[in-house]
């Protein structure tokens, strides 16, 4: 008989008590018996499988800067606010807020039933209430240089320098800002902003990472690093369904860790995995045609579920003149021409499988309320008027060469766009090397062209035009973009209320960023999930955040 996770809880008590080498023993019993319980367990209970081929780093949300621990972490833990599947901010652990006039203040009124998981830092081992003064604690421990969370960027130069985060009593929490910036709701809502109990902090330390505790559906139950990750189903959580049915339906869920794609695809052909996120190159053409749909021998084993991504995928142009050499794509023809020069739409069909949209408007991706490829042209294949361009640029007299940096994953698609502008005339050559080199290289500008992706931190555009303000560093201005009217613009676009107004401030960015050319939009992105047709609740949205609050396992 299948051990199963249900029984997990007895087994870590026990646990300590063993012997080093007993340990080690028993953990590798408990993987192979982990591995071989399939999708049910012998007590009867719904347990959602999914596989983590990256690893997972930290369970502390102050150092969820990838997706990995995103998805984890978003089990364990609630922010002040969320996104719906609209990309609308809505309620989670504040239950209303108040801004005030001048915009500066935001001022929460928070949910008086949420508790914090059970844990041996409370009085007797039992969570307690949330408060206010929680919200200051986690918020205050982000921008805390000895903790040096990765998110810290997001309260940096917004917030208020003296008093940012004051709890006004027990349920009311206040933020102030240095300035108005009308997307800090969305900024709310990214999961660094989760609200972790003092104690809990305070009694593992840098242990946190792997002892963690929230609020949230979910509550920790093992990790055997590098093996599997066991969550139970929280008996405590606040919210309901329509219903009045209490959530989460799932018992519990578990990690697995096979770093092999190929291995991952196998197990969730048996069963073994409930679904796959995106889909290995290796893979895509036996599962999907070339139109993005599921090949025969699929339909009705597998559920094949797509949605808009906030991820633009691009070529960046580093617009940054440099003393010691020429470059060509300082010259704004140049870039136009390679933003001419290849077909955006045969690469989404013959290298992706139809999965994503070609690029052709501007930086701001499909799948946000802003985007509106009417209002923001962008670049459509034209090798005619690419030639032009070059012609008029003076490019063609000499044809010096020009470098595109990739990564090994993308090396097809930048061979594929490297030959069609050789086709135009011209000179390009593509390099192959680490993600760690190129993003060293681009932080510190010393990449020309290079291949890149914006994934949103948060539903606004505002996230993605910060890419090109020119007061940001690198990052995010990898291309190193300065423009004094989109400056104006962005600026203005902060102090702006009014949803419409500022779209419309957005898109004039956009415009700017079509006509100056200092990137070439690829594709917007799009998610793309296998999953088991005994799962159900479980859509797709466009942070492509793992929501398990809704499902349900049959």
């Amino acid at each position: 008989m299948c051990l199963g996770i249900v029984y997990f809880a007895k087994i870590t008590e026990c646990f300590k008590k063993m012997r080093p080498l007993l340990q080690i023993y028993i953990l590798l019993c408990l993987a192979i018996i982990l591995n071989s319980c399939g999708q049910t367990v012998s007590s009867g209970k719904a347990v959602f499988q999914y596989n983590e081929p990256t690893g997972i780093a930290s369970l502390d949300p102050a150092f969820a800067k990838n997706q990995s621990v995103i998805w984890a972490v978003h089990q364990l833990y609630n922010t002040l606010v969320e996104t719906d599947s609209n990309l609308n901010i809505v309620p989670l652990i504040a239950s209303s807020w108040d801004i005030s006039e001048d915009r500066t203040a935001y001022t929460f009124h928070l949910r008086t039933d949420v508790y914090f998981h059970d844990n041996d830092a409370f009085p007797n081992g039992k969570g307690r209430k949330l408060t206010a003064h929680d919200v200051v604690y986690s918020f205050s421990r982000i921008t805390d240089k000895s903790v040096a969370s990765p998110g810290a960027w997001i309260f940096n130069n917004r917030v208020d320098s003296v008093h940012p985060f004051i709890a006004l009593n027990d349920s009311t929490f206040q933020l102030t800002l240095q300035r108005p910036f009308s997307p800090i709701l969305g900024v709310l809502s990214n999961v660094y902003c989760s609200i972790v109990p003092r104690e809990v902090v305070q009694k593992y330390g840098k242990d946190f990472r792997s002892h963690p505790c929230g609020t949230g559906p979910f509550q920790f139950k093992f990790w055997d690093e590098g093996q599997a990750l066991v969550f139970w189903k929280n008996p405590h959580y606040f919210e309901k369904d329509g219903k009045g049915n209490p959530l989460p339906y799932l018992d519990a869920i578990k990690v697995s860790f096979y770093d092999s794609r190929a291995t991952e695809f196998l197990q969730f052909q048996q069963g073994n995995i409930d679904f796959i996120n995106d889909l290995d190159p290796s893979f895509k053409d036996e599962v999907l045609t070339k139109t993005g749909q599921l090949k025969k021998q699929w339909v009705g084993k597998i559920d094949l579920q797509k949605h808009a991504y906030l991820n633009t995928e691009y070529l960046g142009i580093l617009m940054k003149p440099d003393p010691t050499q020429s470059n060509p794509l300082l010259n704004k023809l140049v870039r136009k021409a390679i933003n001419l020069g290849f077909d955006r739409e045969k690469l989404i069909l013959y290298l992706r499988n139809s999965i994503g949209k070609a690029a052709n408007s501007g930086f701001i991706p499909a799948g946000l309320p802003s985007y509106n490829d009417t209002l923001v042209q962008g670049y459509h294949y034209d090798p005619i008027k690419a030639r032009q361009f070059l012609e008029e640029s003076g490019y063609v007299k000499t044809k010096p060469p020009i470098k595109l940096l990739t990564i090994p994953i993308y090396a097809d698609l930048a061979g594929y766009i490297a030959r069609q502008l050789e086709d135009i005339g011209l000179n390009i050559s593509v390099e192959v090397i680490p993600k760690s080199l190129l993003l060293e290289q681009t932080a510190q500008s010393k990449a020309p062209f290079f291949r890149a992706s914006w994934i949103a931190d948060y539903p606004d555009a505002e996230n993605y035009l910060s890419v090109f303000y020119s007061k940001n560093p690198a990052p995010p201005n990898y291309t190193r973009f300065n423009n004094a009217a989109f400056d104006a613009l962005y600026e203005l676009a902060m102090n702006t209320p009014n949803d419409s107004a500022r779209f419309e401030l957005y898109r004039k960015m956009d415009r700017i960023i079509v006509e100056e050319a200092p990137l070439v939009p690829l594709w917007y992105d799009e998610v793309i999930h296998l999953v088991s047709p005994s799962v159900k609740g479980f859509p797709a949205n466009a942070l492509n955040w793992l929501e398990l609050r809704h499902a349900k396992k049959n």
